[in-house]
This record gives C-alpha cells, structure tokens and sequence, in this order.
C-alpha cells in the first residue's frame, strides 16, 4: 500500500510545448502543463464544463521522451506524485507551487 500514498493519474491536453533544460552533469528537466476537462450539470440543469490547469515536471529519460514525441495540443495519460515546493522570487517574496512530478506518460493521440 505504500506505492499509492502519493499517486496522481491525469488524462489531458497539453497547454504547451514542453520547455526543456539541461542541467549540469547532462540531465535533463521538462516542464509541461496540462488541461482536465470535467463536466457536469448544474442545480438548473445547465451543462457546465470546468477546466483545471496542472503543472508537470518531468526528469531524466522521462524529461527526454516528451521533448521528443510531445507538443502542444497531445493528449496524454500521466502517472506521477504530487510535489509542493517554495522559493524566494526577486523582490525577496515567498513564492509556492504544486506540480506532478511524471513517473511515466502514454500517448493517447490517433496515430495519422
């Protein structure tokens, strides 16, 4: 039961193309954010449809893999873990986010 403590799965949409940086020792880091559709109908009987914007982080082969094959617009599954961290931007404030840290994706978009 340990490995699902800290488990998120994602079906989405890319907002972006993923944005890539090779880190010192040759690693690499991408970022990617991911648009969730839900929808529902409200106490009138209104369909209403709400969209959540999630931010990824991917590391090493993984990070590779979607410079390669991802771009704006995929669909794709995601499993990964939550991650929160803060830092101090330039005006010296304390800055927060929470992102998914991609363990792996699956392509979900029709082959051409």
């Amino acid at each position: 039961m340990n490995s699902i403590k800290n488990r998120v799965q994602l079906i989405g949409h890319l907002g972006n193309d993923p944005e890539v940086k090779e880190l010192e020792g040759g690693k690499k880091l991408a970022k990617l954010s991911i648009a969730t559709n839900e929808t529902y109908k409200n106490g009138k009987g209104e369909k209403v449809e709400n969209t959540h914007w999630h931010n990824l982080v991917a590391w090493g082969k993984t990070a590779e893999l979607a410079e390669k094959y991802l771009k704006k617009g995929s669909e794709i599954t995601i499993d990964g873990k939550l991650q929160s961290r803060k830092w101090e931007d330039k005006e010296g404030n304390n800055r927060y986010i929470t992102e998914v840290v991609v363990n792996e994706f699956l392509m979900m978009d029709k082959k051409n």
